[in-house]
């Protein structure tokens, strides 16, 4: 099983649905699924991108990219991150350095707390 195959068939089942169900929501076969969660067959990206809204998560979680199911599903986060790599470089390199360092402040006094 494909690390996309297995991590579709995570998020189907959380998602309570059988393979039937996601394909006829893809408009597709159920053995085209099953296919998918066997590594037998990729889809393509369009259908890729489908799944992933289907199922609430991302593609990149799908292919392994990112353990965040649903990573920039805060729309107030991903805005944040879209106006961040906007700014131009210098500006961008303060603002990352500036975050990087809230980054460790916080990691640090979690770490004491515990």
């Amino acid at each position: 099983m494909s690390n996309f195959g297995k991590k579709l068939a995570e998020q189907r089942k959380q998602k309570g649905l059988s393979q039937k169900e996601l394909a006829k929501m893809l408009n597709t076969s159920h053995s085209v699924i099953g296919k998918y969660e066997r590594g037998e067959m990729t889809p393509s990206i369009e259908a890729a991108k489908k799944i992933a809204k289907l199922l609430e998560t991302t593609v990149g979680y799908l292919l392994g990219e990112t353990e965040e199911v649903n990573l920039f599903k805060d729309i107030k986060m991903l805005n944040r991150f879209i106006a961040l790599n906007q700014l131009p470089a210098k500006e961008k390199e303060h603002a990352l350095f500036a975050i990087d360092a809230i980054l460790r402040d916080v990691k640090a006094r979690q770490a004491y707390a515990s």
